[in-house]
C-alpha cells in the first residue's frame, strides 16, 4: 500500500506537520527526504533498509557517495536532497555562537564545536580566539591528522593566536572513535599549550574534546 493511502496519522510527512519533527524516528524523517520508495517498496521500507544496511543514520552518511549511488531508489539526486539537509543542520548548530558574540556559556560553545567537529572521520585540531571580554574573534581549524591523533605544534598555535591579537584560547579537537574520554596525550598537550601560550599572556580557558555521543570539557573538570 502506498504512503498516501495510509491513515493520515500514519504518513511520516503529516506525523511532522501535526505532532513535530522530533516525534519521528530516523526511517520516517530519511523517508520525507527520499519521498518515492521503488516498486514494491514505499519511501519508508526504502529508509528502514538503507538504515540497516548500513547500522545507522551516520555511517550512512559517511559512505562514498559512489557506493550509495549503487543502491536501488538512491540515486544522485536524492542523496545531493539529503547532503543538503545535513548542511543546513550543521549550519544551523554552528550559528548558535558566531563572530563577533561573546560566549555566554559551555553548552553553546559545545554545540558550536560539535557541529564543525563531530563527522570528520580524522583528527582536527582547532582552537577558538577570544578577546579579554570572552568575545569570539576567530575559529580555524589548525591542524589534521589521522583517525586515531593529529600532530599539534604549540609554536604554530602561538603564532595565530597573536595574529587574532587575542586575550584568550579554547582549544578543540574530535576524537573520530567517538569516546571523548582524553588520552595521556591529550592531557600532556593541553598543559604544554597552556604554558606557551601564557608565555605570551594567553589564557587557556578550556580544550574540548568533541565525541560522538558527548563532549569532554577540561575546564568543567577542573583539569585546568
Amino acid at each position: 500500500m502506498k504512503i498516501s493511502q495510509w491513515p493520515l496519522h500514519e504518513r511520516p510527512r503529516e506525523k511532522l506537520l501535526s505532532q513535530g519533527a522530533k516525534t519521528l524516528t530516523e526511517a520516517e524523517l530519511l523517508s520525507i527526504l527520499l519521498r518515492l520508495g521503488t516498486p514494491g517498496k514505499t519511501a519508508l521500507d526504502l529508509a528502514r533498509e538503507l538504515l540497516a544496511e548500513f547500522g545507522g543514520l551516520k555511517k550512512m552518511i559517511l559512505t562514498e557517495p559512489q557506493q550509495l549511488y549503487r543502491l536501488s531508489g538512491l540515486g544522485k539526486a536524492k542523496y545531493a536532497l539529503l547532503q543538503a539537509a545535513i548542511e543546513l543542520g550543521k549550519r544551523y548548530q554552528a550559528e548558535s555562537v558566531q563572530v563577533g558574540e561573546k560566549l555566554g556559556n559551555s553548552l553553546a560553545t559545545q554545540r558550536f564545536l560539535t557541529a564543525k567537529l563531530r563527522d570528520y572521520p580524522r583528527e582536527i585540531f582547532a582552537c577558538l580566539f577570544l578577546n579579554a571580554h570572552n568575545r569570539i574573534l576567530a575559529y580555524e581549524e589548525l591542524f589534521q591528522g589521522s583517525l586515531t591523533e593529529a600532530n599539534v605544534y604549540p609554536r604554530e598555535v602561538v603564532k595565530r593566536a597573536l595574529a587574532h591579537n587575542c586575550a584568550k584560547v579554547i582549544l578543540a579537537h574530535n576524537h573520530p572513535s567517538g569516546n571523548a574520554t582524553p588520552s595521556q596525550a591529550d592531557i600532556q598537550l593541553t598543559q604544554q599549550l597552556k604554558q606557551a601560550l601564557a608565555l605570551v599572556e594567553i589564557q587557556v580557558i578550556d580544550h574540548v574534546i568533541v565525541g560522538q555521543q558527548e563532549n569532554f570539557s577540561f575546564a568543567q573538570a577542573g583539569w585546568l
